[in-house]
């Protein structure tokens, strides 16, 4: 026996768009793609219709960096192999 899994109705939720062409996103569509204050919004087109995506271009580990940081050590890989190398009494004569 076959089980077909049943369409879901499409859930209809309406936003007016303002003179400026802005629009406010409900808050159930924000809840369900975790929109926050500040996060983009991407509109795709489709032929069966618009795509409303949450847009993820950025790096999520980005806010950690520089976190927990080393005092004396500068940014970027090659700062953390000198300091590393400097610690461990590395020369380039080795």
């Amino acid at each position: 026996m076959s089980t077909t899994a049943k369409p879901v109705p499409a859930q209809s939720i309406r936003a007016k768009v303002t003179s400026k062409g802005q629009i406010t996103v409900p808050a159930e569509i924000r809840k369900s793609l975790g929109v926050k204050p500040g996060d983009h919004l991407r509109f795709e087109q489709h032929e069966s219709g618009i795509r409303l995506v949450r847009d993820a271009e950025e790096n999520p580990f980005e806010k950690w960096r520089g976190i927990g940081g080393f005092p004396g050590m500068g940014k970027g890989r090659e700062a953390i192999v000198d300091y590393f190398r400097k610690m461990r009494g590395h020369d380039d004569l080795d």
